[in-house]
């Protein structure tokens, strides 16, 4: 039905099938116009045949051609099925039409070259086109729409004006037919047309900031990753960054080893850890940004441009060369002064087979040197409550009058801090029979230096107060635990360590009593201490844990106890002789 034959949309619409809908000599720019004020929220409304009789009057300049909604209905009223059914099907051949006379006689002369390119539109889309690529990529595009094969240009329309996409901000990607990039104020969106979606693009520059670059390039907060780097991987990395041999880690200073590895392996294992190792995951536990920067400060340790290290919490501990770490709280019975980690816990067992001499004596081979004798064992447990305070609580067994040791530490400087030696204090006290008698309180100070970062040497001063003479109890009962009188000893303990390897170490100590080891006046408490005790030893350090094998004159383990020796233990004069030594051994254990 047409309008010449007087219909209801006489005067309304133009026959869909006109020449001149075929001429289709628009330009591209009216269409855009004329396309921009269209209400979508309205189009969407309206039945599909007259949002495209509208779309096509619109593009030839004409008025509103769509009846109203109520017309509509009414006209509804009269129109056979049939005749609805060929006007949309006209309708839409029309629009087809339309769109491809569109495309053949005006697209390709303004994206194609129909004339002489603008230098600048050229420049402005080649560069557009060269930022798509990254941009797509972290966009998480796949297949052909993310794949580009090569830059395309904006062409000048024949009136030498710049390209109308690289003017309107539209980056076309070769190779997709359905992304464009637009650009925006400044910022980039990606559009996919088959989603009907679009998204801000987040240049991967941002990121690159932030993941790590080439040995020469490497970008990174290093003070952060400093201080992440001392709290969280100096336990088994070591202070600086040249691992632990007790661990097995490598030496990150070593070029060799700065050569094997590339900044994505760096990253990529301090993510997600290392199987079968002791490396663990700190996704999750750290951010991108600190595992970045503590991956740029692990690449700055083989370059030598460490920045100036900066005092941080948590235990944590300066970069220096040149400091010894101890194994063990003790050497065999004299401490060490460690630093305890911040909520750190150990676990510590002692052996002496004092009852068994060593050297002396039938068949000592036979007996593996006493060690087939009876042993007095002790345990105790150690707990960091700060990074500088810690307390432990120690039981030695029944036959050296089971005593209890609690004891509280601080430690007042540490060569870590960068002070000139390590100094700690301790104050304890012990009572024997599981502390309920014989009372003693003992006061320490506890100081070190590194004279290497292989070997260490100690002092200890100690003042004991109610010191009781060693004994050994006939039975387990306490009836059995007599009440000793006490009197009051300063003794000086001396030790050393040397690393003859990197995870073993000779040890040595000894421990004279100056003042009330041996009284032979009347009025005063003789302690039997004739000799000093001493002993010596190696040590087995691994990661977390150390043993330590050696031999000793003296039998007790308590810091009141210490200082005496295996001739007041057996009440025999000569029997803290070289021929009364007899073996010891200490394990100690960090749990966590």
């Amino acid at each position: 039905m047409s309008a010449e034959d007087g219909g209801p949309f006489q005067g309304r619409l133009r026959p869909p099938l006109q020449k001149k809908s075929l001429t289709l000599s628009y330009d591209l720019q009216s269409i855009i116009n004329n396309l921009q004020p269209l209400d979508i929220a309205r189009v969407q409304r309206l039945p599909a045949r007259c949002y495209l009789t509208q779309l096509r009057n619109g593009l030839e300049g004409k008025g509103r051609a769509c009846p109203r909604a109520g017309h509509v209905g009414g006209f509804r009223d009269f129109q056979s099925r049939e005749s609805k059914k060929m006007n949309n099907i006209i309708s839409l051949l029309t629009v087809c039409l339309m769109l491809a006379g569109t495309y053949l006689t005006q697209a390709s002369k303004l994206f194609a070259g129909d004339g002489p390119a603008s230098e600048g539109a050229v420049e402005r889309s080649s560069q557009a086109t060269r930022g798509a690529q990254p941009l797509l990529e972290s966009a998480g595009g796949s297949g052909h729409d993310s794949a580009i094969a090569s830059p395309p240009s904006a062409v000048s329309p024949p009136n030498g004006s710049p390209g109308l996409a690289a003017t309107l901000g539209i980056m076309f990607v070769d190779g997709s037919t359905s992304t464009l990039l637009v650009e925006r104020d400044g910022r980039k969106y990606i559009v996919d047309l088959v989603a009907r979606s679009v998204r801000e693009a987040e240049l991967p520059a941002r990121e690159a900031a932030r993941k790590p670059q080439s040995q020469s390039t490497f970008v990174a907060d290093q003070p952060e990753g400093a201080s992440v780097f001392k709290q969280k991987c100096s336990t088994c990395h070591g202070p600086d960054g040249r691992g632990l041999a007790t661990v097995g880690t490598p030496n990150f200073t070593d070029p060799k080893v700065q050569a094997s590895l590339t900044d994505e392996e760096i990253v990529e294992t301090i993510k997600n850890g290392k199987k079968d190792t002791l490396m663990p995951a700190w996704a999750g536990k750290l951010s991108y940004q600190q595992i970045s920067a503590v991956a740029g400060y692990v690449r700055s340790l083989g370059s030598g441009s460490q920045p100036q290290q900066v005092a941080v919490p948590g235990g944590a501990r300066s970069a220096q060369s040149g400091i010894y770490e101890p194994g063990d709280d003790v050497l065999m019975t004299l401490p060490t002064g460690r630093r305890l980690d911040r909520h750190g816990f150990y676990v510590n067992f002692s052996h002496r087979f004092a009852y068994d001499p060593a050297f002396s004596g039938t068949a000592r081979g036979g007996a593996l040197a006493g060690l087939d004798g009876f042993s007095l064992s002790s345990f105790g447990f150690r707990y960091g409550v700060t990074r500088k305070l810690s307390v432990s609580i120690w039981r030695s067994p029944t036959f050296i009058a089971r005593p209890i040791q609690m004891m509280a530490a601080y430690n007042l400087m540490d060569e870590h801090d960068k002070y000139p030696f390590n100094a700690a204090v301790r104050v304890s006290i012990d009572g024997q029979n599981d502390f309920r008698q014989n009372f003693a309180e003992n006061l320490e100070g506890i100081f070190s230096r590194s004279l290497t970062r292989h070997a260490q040497i100690y002092f200890v001063p100690t003042v004991s107060l109610n010191v009781r003479h060693l004994f050994s109890p006939n039975s387990f009962e306490s009836r059995d635990f007599p009440n000793l009188p006490g009197t009051n000893t300063f003794s000086l303990g001396v030790g050393g360590a040397v690393d003859i390897r990197p995870t073993v170490a000779l040890l040595a100590e000894v421990i004279p009593t100056l003042v009330n080891g041996n009284c032979h006046q009347s009025g005063c408490v003789d302690l039997g201490i004739h000799r000093p005790a001493y002993a010596f030893g190696i040590q087995k350090k691994i990661w977390r844990h150390s043993f330590t094998l050696g031999f000793t004159n003296g039998p007790a383990t308590t810091v009141s106890q210490r200082s005496a020796t295996r001739a007041a233990f057996v009440n025999d004069p000569t029997a803290d002789t070289p021929n009364g030594l007899f073996i010891g051994f200490d394990l100690t254990r960090q749990v966590y």
